[in-house]
């Protein structure tokens, strides 16, 4: 059920909203991981500008939603994590989008 929001007569606050997309870093994430196959750690903290454990922790997040897949290998000796979004995540993603979109559409100029 969604809540009327203050002084802007039959809007309504949408409920519908995905909180595990929403909040702001995962939301980034989520964008930067619908354009492209995968992204490495470095990459996502980079773009992000998160924490290696800030970011270790929105990820755990979008994974266990099953929206994201982390792959763990190494390249040469090095460790490399690499995230990608599953076909849940994109659909996900696309019914958030929608869902913001008609919501935002409905605010006044």
């Amino acid at each position: 059920m969604s809540a009327r929001i203050a002084g802007y007569g039959g809007i309504r606050a949408p409920a519908d909203i995905d909180q595990a997309i929403h909040a702001p870093a995962r939301l980034i994430m989520m964008t930067y991981l619908f354009v492209v196959e995968s992204a490495d750690f470095l990459f996502l903290m980079r773009m992000t500008g998160l924490t290696w454990g800030n970011l270790s922790t929105h990820l755990s997040k979008l994974e266990e939603a099953g929206y994201v897949a982390i792959e763990k290998t190494y390249q040469g000796k090095k460790p490399l994590t690499v995230a990608r979004m599953t076909d849940v995540g994109r659909e996900a993603f696309r019914a958030y989008k929608k869902n913001m979109q008609r919501f935002l559409a409905e605010l006044p100029e």
